[in-house]
């Protein structure tokens, strides 16, 4: 299955950051749980799934370049890299890999949002770094009533730190 695949080149991209490999397989299955849960397309899972692998694709490249990698460098800097990895897959379409690389170009831009794909994207990240950050309650809380929607993605973040 290409998602497993595409797990295995992510961590080789991502080789000898297992912080960095453990978030990305985290953005993944919420991704992919909340997606399920409100009944995505199938082809619309599917590039959920591989944008959701493949979403910080541009933190290495934007550190390497610039010594950082905030959140707009990553986005500038990962649709590149994803383009690259995903031309390895001759079963991935242009199209699929036109809206992956959008999704990566977008993920910390959290206005103009244009389609369920993308607020499912916002929605499983959230869920990680809020944990992986140790953000405080009145913060979690703020950015949920700002960018979730999704029924699935409010029910986890609501049970996961008890709101």
């Amino acid at each position: 299955m290409i998602n497993d695949e595409l797990i295995i080149k992510m961590t080789e991209f991502n080789a000898g950051d297992p912080k960095r490999i453990q978030h990305f397989i985290k953005v993944y299955e919420f991704a992919h749980v909340i997606g399920v849960k409100e009944e995505l397309l199938a082809a619309d899972l599917r590039i959920l799934d591989m944008a959701a692998i493949m979403h910080d694709i541009g933190i290495r490249p934007s550190e390497e370049k610039y010594g950082r990698c905030d959140g707009k460098l990553q986005e500038q800097e990962g649709p590149e890299y994803a383009k690259e990895m995903l031309a390895d897959f001759s079963e991935v379409t242009a199209t699929e890999t036109e809206r992956i690389c959008y999704l990566i170009a977008h993920h910390h831009t959290y206005d103009n949002v244009d389609g369920l794909d993308y607020r499912i994207l916002l929605e499983a990240d959230f869920l990680v770094n809020a944990m992986e950050d140790d953000l405080p309650k009145d913060a979690i809380i703020t950015f949920r009533d700002k960018v979730f929607e999704t029924k699935t993605g409010l029910h986890l973040i609501n049970t996961m730190f008890g709101l």
